[in-house]
Parts: C-alpha cells; structure tokens; sequence
C-alpha cells in the first residue's frame, strides 16, 4: 500500500487528524474540531474520503504524464495529463458537489474530482461551516504538497514523497541525491530522508557504474560482475545490482536503467502485466533449464516460484536503492581484496594487526576507494545526465 496522507477520528476530543509519513516516521496535525451532534459512520466517512482525495493526488506524483509512453487523445498519458488538471476542481468540488436528484447523480470519472465531490457530500450532510473552511484549508495544503514535491522540494507535508516510488525521476532530486553521494559514495542517511527514492536509485546507479569500474581495474573481473564476485566474499543482494550494471554497459542511461526497473514493478503493483512477451520468454528459458538438469521434455513447472520483478512491489524505488548502496558496498569489498597494502605499510604486516590497526587499515581503504570512485563519476558525469 502506499504511503499517503491519512486521515482519522478522535472520538474522544471529536477531532479530525491528518497524519503522513516521514523518512524517519510519523507526524500528525489536527485538522478541526468535529461536530457534537454527528454520528461516528459520518465522521469516518469524511476521514474516509479524505484518504481517498490524498490516494489520488500522490497518485498523480507517482505516476506523471511525463513517464507515459504517449500523450495522444485517449492514451494513459492524456489520461494522466487530465487528473493533474484536475487539481484546479477539487475546492469547487467540495463546496459544490454533485448531489442526488431524481434518484441519480452525476459522477466524475476523475478518481480526483469524484474524491472532492465526496467530501463535499460528507460536509453537506454535517453542515458546519467551520468544518467545511478547515477541510478546504486541508485540501488545499495537500495538493500544495504535490505541487512541491514535483518541483524537487521535499519540505514539510512533501516529505511523504520519500516514502513513495515514482516511474519518473525529479533532475532537482537526481542533483541533490548526487550530491549527497560526492560526499559519502556509500550512502549517507540523508538519502533516505530528504531525496525522493527514485531520484536516488538513478544518482546511486551513476555511482555503481563507476564503483564497478574501480573494482574491475584492480580484480580483473568485468565491471558487470564485480558485485557477483563480491558475493564469494559476503552475502549481497547480487542480483539487482548486477542487472543495473548491465543494462548500463549495454547503454542504458541510469534514468533509463532506473525509472524502467521501478516503472514495471509499479505496473505489478497494479495488477498489471506490462510485458507479456518478455515473460513468455523468460518462462521459455526456465522450462529450457529445467530440462536440462531433469532430462525430461516437458519438465513440471508447478512447484517452481517465478519473480515477475527482481524489487519488492510494495516499495520498489526504495528497495532498489538498498540494493544499488549493497552494490557499491560490495564493489568496495572486491577492491579491498585486490587492492595492494603498500599504502599501510606503517601499520606493520596484516597478520599482526591489532583491533584498532585493522579498523584504522579499513578505514583508509574505504577512503581510498571513495576518493576513486568519486574521481571516476565525475569523468562519466554526462551519463547522469
């Protein structure tokens, strides 16, 4: 499910309460006071529909027009294109919203409209005119969130934008991220906590390639099996990385690399399957292999698991990012183990060490290797790009 402003009931100070994640947890603010006379069901109807309303608006975040593959009349992109428009309805909505006449009544086919038509029917019933100036303040400062989050600036109620996925990434946020990771190539926190996550994955992807890189000058493995060598040393999440890497060495750009990886596990999410082929393919090679080691022609595939994306759906920009960090993490382990010791030679031979000259000899070799692969990102900078 995801994250979201989310809006609730305090039964005993009839309250309503507005609450939205952080990267580093919850906050919440107290929207208005809630009428006496008011039933619960009324009350969590209007909470109700308020989710709703933040659903769609994140929604529009997440999924921009830009990322669709066309804006023609009638495509998901003019569709997408359409909702954000929708933004300039949503107070005329609430304060004049469709109501029951002659038994039916109109409803939008925007999820956005439709939401503020909701609230506006749940203030109907409540009539209170104060309620109804809160909750127009509210929506308004949620829809400026948004509007804030595509700009690139992740302050105040936008800052839930760090816990969502997004099949498109922000060049503000990509800047910001890459930034963050000139200073620490091994991910410092602020990453997870002030930089959109999809942003980050690209500017992190950027970063592995050259990580990547650096562990194959002095292991002599290839630059896209560097982190599958770097398992034989530790347990890593291999898998991912690897795949960004070669898609990168085949020309992918990591914005391409990135928002493709994100964007189909989205999909998923929806219940959508976006590329059949490619999984006929993939269920193609698999049945190939089982064959291979059963001998049989048509080998059972009914106990077999297929991942139909290598990210977690619930959280796939920011499982991603995990990843790519382990990737560079690992790069660094496969460069600490080639790399030559001459530079520590004051510390004495290694099989001597102390605990202190051992975590003293690891520090500088992490210095060392993000000193190169920082070295390394700047001569590959237009890659970001």
């Amino acid at each position: 499910m995801q994250p979201r402003t989310r809006y609730s009931v305090d039964l005993h100070r009839r309250e309503l309460i507005a609450s939205w994640g952080t990267g580093e947890g919850d906050l919440a603010t107290r929207i208005a006071a809630l009428p006496d006379g008011a039933g619960t069901s009324t009350l969590l109807g209007l909470a109700r529909t308020l989710s709703q309303l933040s659903d769609a608006a994140w929604r529009t975040y997440t999924r921009p027009a830009s990322a669709a593959p066309s804006l023609e009349p009638n495509s998901e992109g003019r569709r997408r294109e359409e909702e954000r428009k929708a933004f300039a309805e949503v107070a005329g909505a609430i304060t004049g919203p469709n109501l029951p006449s002659g038994g039916a009544m109109v409803v939008s086919y925007s999820h956005l409209t439709e939401s503020a038509n909701r609230i506006g029917r749940a203030l109907h019933d409540l009539d209170d005119s104060d309620l109804t100036k809160a909750v127009l303040t509210e929506s308004a400062t949620e829809l400026a969130a948004v509007e804030s989050a595509e700009l690139g600036d992740l302050t105040g109620r936008a800052q839930q934008a760090v816990l969502l996925s997004r099949e498109d990434a922000s060049p503000v946020q990509v800047a910001a991220a890459d930034h963050l990771l000139q200073q620490n190539p091994f991910g410092p926190a602020e990453l997870f906590l002030a930089v959109d996550p999809t942003a980050t994955a690209v500017a992190a992807a950027h970063c592995l390639a050259a990580a990547a890189e650096v562990a194959a000058e002095v292991s002599g493995e290839h630059p896209t099996q560097v982190v599958l060598e770097a398992d034989n040393i530790e347990a890593l999440p291999h898998k991912t990385p690897t795949l960004v890497l070669g898609l990168i060495a085949d020309g992918a750009t990591p914005h391409q690399a990135v928002t493709g990886l994100v964007r189909h596990a989205m999909h998923i999410t929806d219940g959508v399957l976006p590329d059949p082929t490619a999984l006929r393919e993939q269920l193609h090679d698999l049945e190939e292999t089982l064959g291979d080691y059963t001998d049989e022609d048509e080998p059972d595939l009914e106990d077999i698991e297929l991942r139909l994306t290598p990210l977690d759906p619930k959280r796939p920009a920011r499982d991603l990012l995990e990843d790519l960090l382990a990737g560079i993490h690992g790069c660094w382990l496969l460069h600490s183990e080639h790399a030559s010791l001459d530079t520590d030679e004051d510390l004495g031979r290694a099989e001597d060490w102390d605990d202190e000259q051992a975590e003293e000899h690891q520090r500088r070799s992490r210095d060392r290797f993000a000193q190169r692969v920082r070295e390394t990102a700047a001569q590959h900078h237009d890659r970001l790009i």
